[in-house]
């Protein structure tokens, strides 16, 4: 079983709504790394290569970093992560019948995203 994998250019923080304000203060006022507002109620910030998301967690009590990882055949890779140890997770966030790619978690419960980019 093999499949490339390598990291993706997105991160996600789910940030419950008590704070969800403030964070976004932080990396817009104090940090001033650049928005934009590419997707329709996502807030993002230019991260040097990467792009973070700050998504509002209206049912969460603290903050999550969920990450991204790009593979050429993300079936090949999502079986042999979830063979290394990683669980599947793919009822986190419904990403659609179409979309090539799935969720899982480490071993330390940190969510990522494995997708195969348009781009690939």
């Amino acid at each position: 079983m093999s499949a490339d994998i390598k990291g993706g250019i997105n991160i996600a923080m789910k940030v419950p709504s008590h704070q969800y304000e403030a964070v976004l203060a932080f990396y817009r006022d104090v940090v001033k790394l650049p928005p934009f507002d590419d997707k329709a109620r996502a807030k993002g910030f230019i991260l040097g290569p990467n792009r973070l998301w700050i998504d509002e967690a209206p049912n969460y009590t603290q903050a999550e970093v969920w990450l991204e990882l790009f593979t050429d055949d993300h079936r090949t890779a999502l079986a042999r992560l979830e063979a290394g140890g990683a669980t599947r997770c793919d009822q986190i966030e419904d990403l659609g019948e179409d979309f090539r790619g799935g969720w899982i978690m480490n071993p330390a419960n940190i969510v990522h995203m494995v997708r195969t980019p348009d781009a690939w």
